[in-house]
């Protein structure tokens, strides 16, 4: 596990997140429940920073998160690319071109108000579905996002298939 994130790490774990995030529609977090049992979160709308190894996700339906939060803030994120012509292409190659997913490992922030800007990124992600019935009931309502700070990560990997070997 990487313990600090160098420039180009960041610049990759963003370029993962968002494959992964285009071909699944989120990603997951995973907190830790008081009794010491995970849970995960599906996340459609996390953004990373393009500087900092952080960012923030509109948190509107995470009962489970925000019960266990209070136990610990500590979460693991992961994104994993699965994306069907991504993975047909990898394995007829025999070798991934990029990570197929990272974990990265967090501290969740307090739940606050939505900036203007966080709201605009978030429309902006919608735009496309926003014309349907499931769109305007599920992604009409963020208004209030957890912000995160990214403190270590690990690639998925499998050795054989890794973009270096």
């Amino acid at each position: 596990m990487n313990t600090h994130i160098q420039m180009q790490d960041w610049h990759k774990i963003r370029s993962v997140v968002a494959d992964a995030q285009r071909a699944a529609m989120h990603c997951s977090i995973s907190t830790i429940s008081p009794n010491g049992f995970p849970t995960s979160s599906p996340i459609g709308t996390l953004f990373l920073d393009e500087q900092n190894p952080a960012g923030f996700f509109f948190d509107r339906y995470c009962t489970s998160l925000e019960q266990n939060l209070p136990h610990t803030t500590k979460a693991c994120i992961q994104a994993v690319n699965s994306s069907r012509t991504f993975w047909l292409r990898s394995l007829i190659k025999g070798k991934f071109n990029t990570y197929p997913g990272v974990r990265l490992y967090a501290e969740i922030g307090e739940l606050r108000p939505a900036t203007q800007a966080e709201l605009d990124l978030i429309d902006r992600r919608i735009k496309p579905l926003k014309w349907t019935r499931g769109s305007r009931l599920i992604w009409s309502e963020f208004t209030h996002v957890r912000e995160i700070q990214i403190h270590r990560f690990k690639w998925v990997e499998y050795p054989k298939m890794m973009p270096n070997n």
